[in-house]
């Protein structure tokens, strides 16, 4: 491994370099466009990485712009080991302090919208990959880096790329945490559609978020109303202990409160905009719909006084991310982000919301079912060793609510790469990656590529 730690090193400016290369493409999910089905910023980038796959002698492939693959080794497709990161990022969301597409340096840290999630890991996977071939160690099976352009807005990318050509049945997706997630939660989602009553606090509009897996940082909303209402605005947003602002002009009051961006997985991370709003209108006097919203969602991320909560041993809590809400004067509609554990019955979920917001059609759709490998498998103990011997930290496999490219695979895992201890910022203002954290990751996918891949010595 001498010989490999070596390459590795010299690596390191390199991966900097692509990685700040990577995050200056905006590639946020837009207009499809011929050869672009995903937008043209999302072209650009799979052009981009794929260029960059190329000059490293991988033999590369495109699917159409919905996705594609770098390779390298001897063998069929199907025994492929399976590496599979994402291109696409979440839109921008408010409260940066940097430029999101800048790929500024700081104290060690790269800052940009996708450092994190996922340019980073993808990128510190493709070098591992070349370490691996450039130290010439013998392979029994192909090695591919698998890059989508849709991982946060539905995995179309995946679903093509199943259609047109061979996935690897094993594999991880650099796209999460370590050690190794051998458990992701269910995806289900839950939409609520309602009439306010206009009385009380008369809600003139209220519109807000634009992904429901993301915990929206900010909410605006105009109400009935004048300037001492506003102040009271002010007051019980003060109360709470959250930010705020509140005006009067021409008969409305304009309102808006701050809170936390966040990913949906992870709500207890974050703190959910549009909860504090709905709390804000209930104390302000808004009864009916926006009162039921208010009480049986507000800021709780567990879905308690909605009815859903439910935990298991394996898997953990449920949790409950109120993603998107639209009213501008005809009906409400809110959307919820719900991650369920692996005992749990998703298709309760409606009738159990339903009794809780009575007035309110709940209709639900199941998107994912939750993922499990074992945890005695060869590869999530392949991978386990990889982690401890570069890292020294506890060999252990642990559930998320987040559902990576992993399901892809019939015996995927996440694996990495934010380390324990470390904070999650996918998703929130001013995301960036340690690039120690990056170089660590290298070096531990380069020792996975060679437990699971490499012949035998």
């Amino acid at each position: 491994m001498s010989n490999l730690d070596q390459i590795l090193s010299n690596m390191e400016p390199r991966l900097v370099e692509t990685l700040k290369a990577w995050v200056k493409i905006p590639s946020v999910l837009g207009k499809a466009e011929p050869g672009a089905p995903f937008g043209k910023d999302l072209r650009v980038m799979l052009d981009r990485a794929l260029s960059d796959c190329a000059a490293l002698d991988f033999d590369t492939a495109d699917f159409g712009g919905y996705i594609g693959h770098a390779e390298f080794g001897e063998g069929n497709d199907e025994d492929a080991l399976a590496i599979l990161a994402h291109l696409d990022v979440v839109p921008v969301g408010d409260g940066w302090t940097v430029d999101p597409f800048g790929g500024a340096v700081r104290d060690g840290k790269i800052y940009a919208r996708g450092a994190s999630d996922d340019k980073g890991p993808a990128v510190a996977a493709l070098y591992a990959m070349a370490a691996v071939k450039q130290a010439g160690i013998p392979l029994k099976r192909k090695v591919r880096l698998i890059l989508g352009c849709d991982e946060e807005s539905g995995m179309k990318d995946i679903a093509h790329y199943q259609k047109v050509t061979v996935m690897p049945r094993s594999g991880f997706s650099p796209d999460a945490t370590y050690p190794v997630i051998n458990i992701e939660k269910g995806l289900y989602v839950l939409t609520l559609k309602g009439k306010p009553d206009n009385e009380g606090l008369r809600v003139l509009r209220f519109v807000t978020g634009e992904r429901r897996n993301v915990v929206p940082g900010m909410a605006q909303a105009g109400v009935e109303g004048d300037e001492a209402l506003a102040q009271r605005a002010l007051a019980i947003a003060a109360s709470y202990g959250w930010p705020a602002t509140a005006h009067a002009e021409n008969g409305q009051v304009h309102l808006q409160t701050t809170g936390i961006n966040g990913h949906a997985a992870f709500p207890h991370l974050a703190r959910n905009a549009i909860g504090q709003m709905l709390i804000i209108l209930r104390d302000l006097g808004a009864t009916g719909a926006w009162k039921q919203l208010a009480d049986a969602i507000g800021t709780e991320y567990h879905g308690e006084h909605l009815g859903i909560a439910v935990e298991d041993g394996a898997s953990g809590k449920l949790t409950c991310n109120l993603g998107i809400i639209q009213y501008e004067g005809d009906d409400i509609v809110a959307t919820l982000d719900i991650r369920y554990p692996l005992l749990a019955n998703p298709t309760l979920l409606p009738t159990l919301a339903r009794q809780h917001l009575p007035g309110f059609v709940v209709t639900g759709q199941d998107s994912k079912g939750p993922h499990f490998v074992p945890e005695d498998s060869s590869l999530v103990q392949a991978l386990l060793d990889a982690y401890h011997e570069v890292t020294g930290l506890e060999r252990k496999a642990i559930a998320i609510g987040g559902g990576t490219y992993a399901r892809a695979l019939s015996e995927g895992v996440a694996f990495g790469a934010l380390f324990p201890g470390e904070k999650d910022i996918a998703h929130q203002a001013d995301e960036y990656a340690s690039l120690e954290s990056l170089y660590k990751s290298m070096r531990i996918f380069a020792r996975a590529i060679v437990k699971l891949a490499a012949k035998e010595d």
